[in-house]
C-alpha cells in the first residue's frame, strides 16, 4: 500500500525552534494562553510561505519542550514537501518565521535557530540531497490527526483573517492595519486585481505576487540601489513615502545593505498585500537600470554560483 500508484503522497517531520534571544523563550509564549494565538498565526503563515499556499503543510501538533518549539508537520504533496525543503535550506523560512513572529508579537526582533528531523534523521546534515530528504520524510508516516487545540486556533485564525480583511477592504486607506495581520506573501496563485500578465523584453510574464525567492533576491543582489528601487515603489506605495525609506536606513545601518533591502520589500509586500506583483517590482529595477537583477528574478538566466 506504502508504494501504490494510487496513494497519496504523505509524510511527516519534525520543526525544532529556539529563540536564541534570553528573553524570548519560544515555549513560555506558546503556553501563554494570551500569545498563543500570536505565535500560532506566524507559524502558520511563515508555514504557508514557504510551501506557497496555506495547504501546502499541515501543523498536527505543536510541542513545548524547553528551550524548543517543536511543531510537527504533514506533508500532502512531494511538490509542497520539496518547496518547503527548499524554502529551508535557502533560510528564507527562518527568515519568515522571525518577521512573523516580530509583527505578532509586536517585538523587535526574534532571532531563531531551526532544526529539522524526520524519524532518528537529522535532514539539516543532507539539504542538499534532495531526494534523500524527501525519502526520509516520505518514511515517517503521521500518526495523529491534528489535535482539537490546533483545529480550535486554526478556526480562530481563520475568522480573525476573515474579520480582518472585511475591515481593510472597508477602511482600504491606512496599510498600518493591513500589515498587523497580513502575511507578508500572499498565494501565487490569488487573484490579482491589476493585469494577469506583463511584458519584459518582449516577453510576456505572469504577473505573480512576489515570492520569498524573489525577495531573498532582491535583497542579495541590489546592493546600494536599494534606496532607488524603494523610491520607485513609493510612488505607489503609502508605506514607503517619506521618511520611511531613511528611517529603514537608519534603523538597519548595522545589519547592513542585505537587511535594508529586505526590510524595504518586506514593508511594501505586508501594504500592498495581493497589489505586492512582480511586474511593480521589475518596472522599478528597470526604472533604476537594474535589468540584470530583474532577469534573474524572471528565470532568464542563472547566475553560476547559484547553489
Amino acid at each position: 500500500k506504502m508504494a501504490g500508484s494510487s496513494t497519496p503522497w504523505i509524510g511527516s517531520a519534525y520543526l525544532f525552534l529556539q529563540s536564541t534571544c534570553k528573553t524570548i523563550a519560544l515555549p513560555a509564549l506558546y503556553e501563554s494562553s494570551q500569545k498563543k494565538p500570536c505565535v500560532f498565526k506566524a507559524l502558520k503563515l511563515a508555514l504557508a510561505d514557504s510551501t506557497g499556499g496555506v495547504n501546502g503543510v499541515d501543523m498536527l501538533k505543536v510541542h513545548c519542550s524547553h528551550p524548543h518549539l517543536i511543531v510537527q508537520l504533514k506533508f500532502c504533496k512531494r511538490e509542497n514537501c520539496l518547496q518547503f525543503l527548499r524554502s529551508y535550506r535557502e533560510g528564507a523560512l527562518q527568515k519568515s518565521l522571525q518577521s512573523h513572529l516580530q509583527l505578532s508579537l509586536a517585538t523587535t526582533t526574534v532571532p531563531l535557530k531551526v532544526e529539522l528531523k524526520a524519524g532518528s534523521e537529522h535532514l539539516d546534515k543532507m539539504l542538499k540531497d534532495e531526494d534523500h530528504c524527501l525519502e526520509c520524510i516520505y518514511r515517517e508516516k503521521p500518526d495523529r490527526l491534528p489535535d482539537e487545540e490546533i483545529t480550535e486556533l486554526e478556526k480562530g485564525l481563520k475568522s480573525l483573517m476573515l474579520h480582518q480583511n472585511t475591515n481593510n477592504y472597508v477602511a482600504g486607506k491606512d496599510c498600518s492595519s493591513l500589515k498587523s495581520l497580513s502575511r507578508p506573501y500572499p498565494p501565487q496563485g490569488s487573484s490579482l486585481p491589476t493585469q494577469l500578465t506583463f511584458i519584459f523584453q518582449g516577453q510576456q510574464f505572469d504577473n505573480r505576487t512576489i515570492t520569498p525567492d524573489d525577495h531573498q533576491k532582491f535583497a542579495k543582489s541590489v546592493s546600494k540601489k536599494w534606496k532607488q528601487v524603494g523610491r520607485s515603489l513609493q510612488k505607489s506605495c503609502r508605506a514607503l513615502r517619506d521618511p520611511a525609506i531613511d528611517n529603514l536606513a537608519l534603523e538597519y545601518d548595522r545589519e547592513g545593505l542585505y537587511e535594508q533591502a529586505y526590510q524595504m520589500l518586506l514593508r511594501f509586500i505586508q501594504c500592498e498585500g495581493k497589489k505586492a506583483t512582480i511586474a511593480r517590482l521589475i518596472a522599478a529595477l528597470e526604472e533604476n537600470g537594474l535589468v540584470s537583477l530583474a532577469e534573474e528574478i524572471l528565470g532568464l538566466h542563472c547566475s553560476e554560483d547559484c547553489s
